[in-house]
């Protein structure tokens, strides 16, 4: 998902407590679509409950979002809003891949080919309406703030960045640099050993960070450029152009200046130019949201988890206690100070 500028940009390993007492936004169907796809049964299938919901998004949701708190992280997830109507293409492709991925799983299945049809299940991730209620319930429960977006959640979550309402993005999206996020965290919730299932192998994933300034810097260009090259690239709301990669875009951005530029000399047609770099440039954003944090709810996180869901109340509680003990510590001045 997003634009792909992993070729020209600089990267930097990181352990999460290197962040510690940072606020964070954190694209929340970014990590859901992580959970979904991260947190699976050994034969691909995601995490459920007795009644057969799907339940890996909500273990995500608890016990990583505290596992980032115990390393002094403060998140405000962010969710999406009504998406750009030059989004419906990168969603209805995403929708029929999904689709096909699905009719190949039922072959599969019918061929008793079981590693295939492990793969396959690991990557069918939907994210339902349901689920982000559900998630914003739990995340309440916790005593967790979120943010709803009016449109793009990352465009959101990367200008409470680019405003200093919060220190860094966590996301796995290059997006959030194009919406002037000044810090990018990746691999902050999925990491370590990680299956590549179309290759039947387990790779190390570290967490990251992504600078925007010193990237801008590096590649000697401003941040109208950056979006300029995503945009020859092709992002999720405009194909690109043929035959231009993150190197390219590089060389014919600063060669020509920007993106008219560009069009001018190679006698490009980009449709819809001025909308998608406007959707960068101003995005659809509520400034300075109200957050605040609060004491978590036991009954509530309970009722959620195991009585609703089946989770283990054995390890629920414990999780409970130590989201207790990090609000509890903003209470010795303020809490909302504290945050």
């Amino acid at each position: 998902m997003g634009v792909n500028l992993d070729p020209v940009l600089v990267k930097h390993k990181t352990a999460i407590k290197d962040f510690s007492g940072n606020m964070v936004s954190v694209d929340a169907y970014n990590m859901l679509y992580q959970f979904l796809s991260g947190i699976r049964q050994h034969d691909g299938t995601p995490l459920m409950d007795s009644s057969g919901n799907i339940t890996s998004h909500l273990s995500g949701l608890f016990y990583r979002t505290v596992a980032l708190m115990e390393e002094g992280l403060k998140p405000v997830y962010v969710f999406d809003g009504k998406p750009s109507p030059l989004k419906l293409r990168t969603i209805q492709e995403r929708r029929l891949a999904r689709e096909k991925t699905e009719m190949d799983l039922e072959t599969a299945i019918a061929e008793q080919d079981l590693e295939r049809v492990a793969r396959l299940k690991r990557s069918i991730n939907r994210i339902t309406r349901d689920m982000i209620d559900e998630g914003k319930i739990l995340l309440e429960a916790m005593g967790l703030p979120f943010v709803q977006a009016p449109s793009e959640g990352e465009a959101q979550a990367s200008v409470m960045s680019a405003e200093s309402q919060v220190q860094a993005v966590i996301s796995q999206d290059y997006d959030c640099m194009l919406f002037g996020a000044r810090k990018v965290l990746r691999n902050f919730t999925i990491y370590g050993r990680r299956r590549v299932s179309s290759r039947n192998i387990y790779v190390s994933v570290d967490p990251e960070y992504i600078d925007l300034q010193e990237n801008l810097q590096n590649m000697g260009i401003s941040r109208e450029q950056l979006i300029d090259m995503a945009i020859l690239i092709g992002t999720d709301f405009n194909d690109g152009i043929r035959g231009i990669g993150p190197k390219s875009a590089l060389t014919y951005v600063k060669k020509y200046g920007n993106i008219h530029g560009v069009i001018r000399e190679k006698k490009l047609e980009i449709p819809d130019l001025d909308m998608v770099r406007e959707i960068f440039l101003k995005p659809d954003v509520v400034h300075d949201p109200k957050v605040s944090f609060s004491m978590p709810d036991d009954d509530k996180i309970i009722s959620i988890l195991v009585e609703k869901h089946n989770f283990s109340e054995n390890r629920v509680r414990p999780y409970i206690e130590k989201l207790k003990l990090f609000m509890e510590k903003g209470t010795q001045s303020s809490l909302d100070s504290f945050f």
